[in-house]
């Protein structure tokens, strides 16, 4: 059943033509797996996205643990290899474990406990997994014999070819490797000056010849590698009995390494390719914004939403119709397995989907005698047999006369809604698109052509039913205007008077979507204008709160002082009580207000006692004023208004421009394309700030950043050059920037 499925799953990735991108994602997978991750799908998109964060190495390859296990369950003896899978899955998750990371990546980590068994045969294998010889004092003696022997063999080796005895019998003056034996190359008679095996002949006739001191010296070496051996075994009999008790450990970090596996792999793939990682929401629609196709190459991004439960594509042929409903199903399969995609993720919604179908190819087969639309009507049969699918069909009335097909398929599609499947459909009829376009629960969406250029524009419009352009398509492909002009009077008028409507409602379509794009744009500025002063208000108010709850604090603490001055029993205790309470009450800076008093002649104002009009002013600081008959000279500042002056009304314009730029800017974390916008608006504050140096750091790892930080700055204009850093300011992983 499990091999029906994979196959299954394998045809799909074939149809939406995702091969390519599969296995390309399949590369960055330490050991072979699936594409679905066991289990619960929420919480390992919430590990994925932690993941995401983190700058890291890749794991190293990883065999399977399938064997290593079995082995160890019967109490077999593992060899060097099969123990150092287990140490490289060990050293790897140390390596996170040291890094001591918060959130739930640092939880997962601290559940890694290695057992001190472990650390003991770890500590014999190299970083390249060679056993640490070193170790061992009688391994160590051996290896240093062998090495002895070896110096030997090559010393006496040269020793002979610079013998003046040979050198008549040598054809060249090479050591040579033939039969696993070195040997030097002679001429015939080499026997009465040259003790040896011969182990090979030339092309030319000559003689490979293995010295007899050369052969004891290898019989020498090859008796202590068999002692070497004996000791190797002992080693790994001695590390399997050891791991043989540890085996719950090495069923959890197998377990674990997994999971790791698939999370690393989207993550790291999702960075090399600058894709997006995007899980299905518990909910069947499918809204897709800037989504690309993987198998297209500089392609247009797809936009379409499809929240209804039947979506009908109709249009140009050559289109893009195929590929609109292959993206469609694509980004459903993606995202049920978490598989990265390009597109915008804050704007995308897709839905989960029990079962994705397809019903793409001609099902013609003459090996089994079947004709296309039988082939389909088979096809269709099998889709019946799902629930909570996601079914695509292109072509849907290929094969048999389009009216009839048309009424079939009404009611086809009518049975599949009821059973819960979500359909996209191609069709170029457009009797079906009519019959289905009066439900609520139908969506039109037509590709669009232009016809200033006469060709695909490879762009959708929803809402409408589009026109097949099979005349212009014929002539772009080569068939003479003689033909096409013949075929359009065959058609007849009134056929194409409907073609005409439908380019009139196409033409009145595209305008009326300009017209509402135009009034969204003007719709999304006018709320952002309000919420930035709904913002700006709120925080207005709380500045006014706070400025409220601190007078109330002091007027209850100058309250409370002036009460204990009433209880006090003598008056020097009272004032000394009372000037405590006014040290607490916020000062009322009278001068300061006063400087912010004007007169003018004719203001009614009142001089201590007395109330008069001033005639005259000099220098704003002194005034002349008429009181009951009488004219005084007096400063200003001793004079109060008498009426309420109104103050001139003022348009306070307060621009709030958000100073973020500073002299540095950390990169580290994110994407090429994440880190070039922040860089672009960190350098545009950096010049409106004023400053003419400034510090980036992108850190090292894979390079591809650095790189992307290199390319911006050399291509950004107001930047006059740039450096790595000083060692102490970051090194290679920064970069000091000159505006």
């Amino acid at each position: 059943m499990k091999t029906d499925k994979t196959s299954k799953i394998i045809l799909l990735i074939d149809q939406l033509d995702l091969n390519e991108h599969i296995d390309s994602f399949k590369k960055f997978f330490s050991r072979e797996a699936s594409l679905y991750i066991e289990g619960d799908q929420g919480l390992h998109f919430k590990y994925i996205k932690a993941l995401d964060k983190l700058e890291f190495n890749a794991p190293p390859k990883i065999a399977s643990f399938h064997n290593i296990k079995g082995h160890l369950k019967k109490r077999g003896v593992l060899t060097f290899e099969q123990i150092f899978e287990i140490v490289k899955v060990v050293r790897y998750f140390r390596y996170f474990k040291n890094r001591e990371l918060d959130g739930i990546i640092g939880e997962w980590m601290s559940k890694f406990i290695i057992d001190e068994r472990f650390t003991e045969i770890e500590k014999y294998f190299t970083r390249d997994g060679k056993f640490e010889e070193n170790l061992d004092e009688n391994l160590f003696g051996l290896g240093q014999r062998i090495r002895e022997h070896r110096n030997e063999m090559s010393g006496s080796l040269k020793r002979m070819m610079s013998s003046s005895k040979l050198a008549g019998y040598l054809v060249d003056t090479q050591i040579h490797y033939v039969n696993n034996e070195d040997c030097l190359l002679v001429r015939g008679g080499f026997n009465h000056v040259l003790k040896g095996a011969v182990v090979g002949r030339s092309t030319g006739g000559f003689f490979y010849v293995s010295p007899d001191s050369i052969l004891k010296a290898k019989e020498k070496i090859r008796y202590i590698e068999q002692e070497r051996e004996a000791i190797f075994y002992t080693y790994a009999k001695e590390f399997s009995a050891k791991l043989s008790e540890i085996q719950p450990f090495i069923n959890f970090i197998d377990k674990e390494f997994d999971k790791f596996d698939n999370y690393q792999a989207r993550v790291l793939f999702a960075h090399a390719k600058n894709l997006q990682i995007v899980k299905s929401k518990n909910d069947s629609r499918i809204i897709l914004n800037s989504f690309i196709h993987p198998a297209l190459h500089k392609a247009k991004p797809i936009s379409v939403d499809f929240s209804k439960n039947i979506l009908m594509i109709t249009g140009v042929n050559a289109g893009g119709k195929t590929m609109l409903l292959k993206s469609i199903l694509a980004s459903a399969f993606m995202a049920k397995y978490m598989i990265p995609m390009a597109l915008d993720e804050n704007k995308s919604h897709i839905g989960s989907f029990k079962s994705i179908l397809s019903i793409i190819d001609d099902p013609q087969n003459v090996k089994n005698d079947i004709s296309t639309f039988a082939g389909r009507m088979q096809e269709f049969s099998k889709i019946f047999e799902h629930k909570s699918a996601l079914v695509g069909v292109d072509e849907i009335e290929l094969g048999t006369d389009s009216d009839e097909a048309a009424a079939l398929f009404k009611v086809i599609l009518d049975d599949l809604i009821t059973r819960g499947q979500k359909v996209v459909v191609t069709t170029h009829h457009k009797r079906l698109a009519a019959l289905m376009a009066d439900r609520d629960d139908v969506e039109l969406m037509a590709a669009i052509y232009d016809e200033e250029h006469r060709k695909p524009t490879y762009e959708f419009m929803q809402g409408i039913i589009g026109k097949s352009y099979a005349f212009e398509t014929a002539s772009r492909y080569g068939i003479s205007n003689k033909i096409v002009n013949e075929a359009k009077n065959v058609y007849g008028d009134n056929s194409e008077r409907l073609n005409l409507l439908i380019e009139r409602g196409s033409q009145l379509e595209r305008e009326l979507k300009q017209k509402h794009k135009k009034v969204d744009n003007k719709l999304e500025e006018l709320n952002k204008k309000e919420l930035a002063l709904k913002e700006q208000k709120e925080k207005l108010f709380k500045e006014l709160d706070e400025q409220r709850y601190a007078l109330k604090r002091s007027y209850e603490v100058a309250i409370g002082e002036a009460k204990s001055a009433a209880k006090a029993g003598d008056s020097q205790s009272i004032h000394r009580a009372m000037n405590k309470a006014n040290k607490t009450l916020p000062k009322h800076d009278k001068e300061k207000e006063l400087r912010h008093v004007e007169f003018k002649v004719g203001d009614k104002v009142k001089y201590h006692s007395q109330k008069g009009t001033i005639i005259s002013m000099r220098d704003k600081k002194e005034a002349t004023i008429e009181v009951e008959g009488m004219r005084v000279r007096v400063k200003t500042s001793h004079l109060k208004h008498t009426q309420i002056i109104k103050p001139k009304p003022t348009t306070n314009i307060k621009i709030n421009v958000e100073k973020k730029s500073g002299l540095k800017c950390d990169l580290h974390g994110m994407r090429a394309d994440e880190a070039c916008e922040v860089l672009d608006k960190f350098l545009s504050d950096a010049l409106i700030n004023g400053w003419d140096e400034v510090i980036i750091y992108h850190g090292i790892g894979t390079g591809k950043l650095s790189f992307a930080v290199k390319n911006f700055l050399i291509a950004h204009p107001r930047v006059k050059g740039f450096s790595d850093a000083p060692q102490h300011l970051g090194g290679f992983g920064a970069k000091i920037v000159s505006l």
